[in-house]
């Protein structure tokens, strides 16, 4: 399992509508995409600050995304953002969600 770590500066009172656009916009589209598992953000309202974290099957499909999905959802986010997000990528260690056992090193 493979995940996509992305950092986001909000601007001054957009979490509601970051989080409108997440539901609406997001979600959807990442549904769509191949290897998809799950998506995770967090919102810290006070330092308008969020984070998302997808999970994906492979590597690969997280690369897919990043390429063709992922400008789709900036685009989305464009209102709500302040600056570029921060993008990096993982390979899961351990995992609870759903059950699903890491690839050991």
């Amino acid at each position: 399992m493979f995940a996509r770590h992305v950092s986001m500066k909000l601007k001054a009172n957009s979490a509601p509508g970051f989080n409108r656009i997440i539901e609406n916009d997001v979600l959807p589209l990442l549904r769509k995409q191949k290897g998809f598992r799950d998506e995770i953000t967090f919102v810290a309202q006070e330092r308008s600050l969020a984070v998302g974290i997808s999970l994906w099957d492979a590597k690969e499909d997280a690369e897919a995304y990043s390429r063709t999905g992922y400008p789709e959802v900036v685009k989305a986010l464009l209102e709500v953002l302040d600056g570029t997000p921060t993008v990096e990528t993982f390979e899961v260690a351990s995992s609870t969600f759903q059950k699903v056992a890491a690839k050991t090193a």
